[in-house]
């Protein structure tokens, strides 16, 4: 038996609006509404809506042969209910046919996995609870943010109890192995670990639409073909950003075409069937263990975390917001909780990269701000309002603490004071309303008296 996994990334940051350094302690809203809903409303017409019709028309035509995987994040998953309703009810519609899986992974697409076990564990519970909650499933298998993997991680998600993660099946932790096969955690053989074929993939995600490809155009017969290149490979993982449909990869390529015809050409010219991360975890032994002890992702040629942390910026703003941590434990105001979860998002991190000579054409994908050092400044203006803001909550020192309960007095006193204005403009109502009855009562009886 052989199998095709078809796993799909979703996400959508909520971006920073220009937050300037006077905003800091004044202004406590950082986000770009317009920009997101923008961004979201021109990302679910040209990929969402189509790419999840075409992939329930061809469920439905395969009558449970086509089978796909999806991780949503939390925060795409916010934005869905708040700018493009329709995406999550055709999420939903998805999920209802039973040939569709959805993966657990960090609520809002963070990094924590580097820094916090126990706050990892965390994102990872409240990420699984909203796919229950959304989707009717309890998720079996782990994404980490950008397949993000390490031995220690991997160890870490078989404690939460899943039976298998996806992650990079990158060169240089694999060397003479193929990504083609099943293979388990070094610290805990439990957890299998399926690891993705970079070169299929993005020759579907990157290089479909490249004329000057040496391979272009790539037709589902020839994709078939190299599938069946080497008759002992069990799994071919093509795991790829969901945008590749319609965003990345417009609908003039053709690509949407090519999705639509390649399950018919791997079913008439191949022995391979398609199966969900679980599956190929219920159904596959692993070969082997598979060593990874320092982080991989799939960003970048590297396939490490470079993208992310890989300049004195990046990891001062990472390090930064991490050391919050500890108080943000003692925190339950709702809002601040909702904001120390957007601070984290791995985007903002990305956006510092400057990676701009081997893969800056990738990180300018989707970019709000002109150079690293703009983001840069822009993520530590608004983390310094935020900070303000914790140090009400939880005080950091005790000069914190007596200028927390100096505001706390002016806070109650600005109540008061506004409660007080309020009282005088009813007064004042009242009384001139009193005022203009007594004056038209006058002008009745004056009337009455000439009569």
């Amino acid at each position: 038996m052989r199998a095709i996994c078809f796993y799909f990334q979703v996400h959508q940051p909520f971006r920073y609006r220009r937050y300037r350094f006077f905003d800091i302690g004044n202004d406590h809203y950082y986000y770009d509404d317009y920009a997101n809903e923008t961004i979201l409303r021109k990302v679910a017409d040209r990929c969402y809506l189509p790419a999840n019709k075409l992939m329930l028309e061809l469920i439905k035509k395969h009558k449970g042969k086509f089978k796909i995987a999806y991780s949503i994040t939390g925060t795409a998953l916010e934005q869905f209910e708040l700018y493009a309703p329709e995406v999550l009810k055709s999420f939903q519609e998805l999920a209802q046919t039973g040939q569709v899986e959805f993966l657990a992974e960090t609520y809002s697409n963070s990094l924590v996995s580097l820094k916090s076990k126990e706050l990892f564990q965390e994102q990872v519970n409240k990420h699984s609870e909203a796919i229950e909650h959304y989707f009717g499933q309890k998720p079996q298998v782990f994404r980490n943010t950008e397949l993000v993997y390490s031995d220690e991680i991997g160890a870490a998600v078989a404690d939460m109890g899943f039976k298998a993660v996806i992650t990079e099946g990158a060169k240089h932790i694999l060397g003479w192995k193929s990504p083609n096969f099943l293979y388990c955690n070094a610290i805990n053989p439990r957890l299998q670990v399926l690891m993705r074929n970079y070169k299929l993939s993005d020759d579907i995600a990157f290089r479909f639409s490249n004329q000057g490809w040496n391979e272009y155009p790539l037709t589902p017969e020839k994709f078939v073909q190299w599938i069946n290149h080497d008759e002992k490979d069990e799994i071919i993982n093509l795991f790829m950003d969901y945008e590749t449909f319609g965003e990345r990869q417009s609908e003039e390529t053709g690509i949407f075409r090519f999705m639509e015809q390649l399950p018919e050409a791997v079913f008439k010219d191949s022995n391979f069937k398609f199966a969900t991360p679980s599956e190929i975890a219920a159904e596959f032994q692993p070969v082997s263990a598979v060593s990874v002890p320092y982080a991989i992702s799939w960003a970048d040629e590297e396939r490490d975390i470079t993208a992310w942390l890989g300049n004195e910026m990046q990891q001062e703003a990472f390090d930064k917001v991490y050391q919050l941590k500890d108080r943000m434990a003692k925190v339950s105001d709702e809002a601040l909780n909702k904001d120390w979860h957007y601070l984290q998002v791995s985007d903002h991190f990305y956006y510092m990269s400057t990676k701009f000579f081997s893969d800056g054409e990738v990180h300018s994908y989707f970019n709000p701000y002109e150079s690293p050092y703009e983001a840069f400044i822009n993520f530590m203006n608004v983390y310094s309002d935020f900070k303000l803001r914790l140090n009400t909550f939880v005080p950091e020192s005790e000069l914190e603490v007596k200028l927390a309960a100096l505001n706390k007095v002016l806070d109650e006193k600005e109540e008061k004071l506004k409660k007080y204005e309020l009282e005088i403009a009813q007064l004042q109502a009242r009384k001139k309303r009193k005022k203009a009855n007594d004056k038209s009562k006058k002008t009745s009886i004056k009337t009455g008296s000439k009569k």
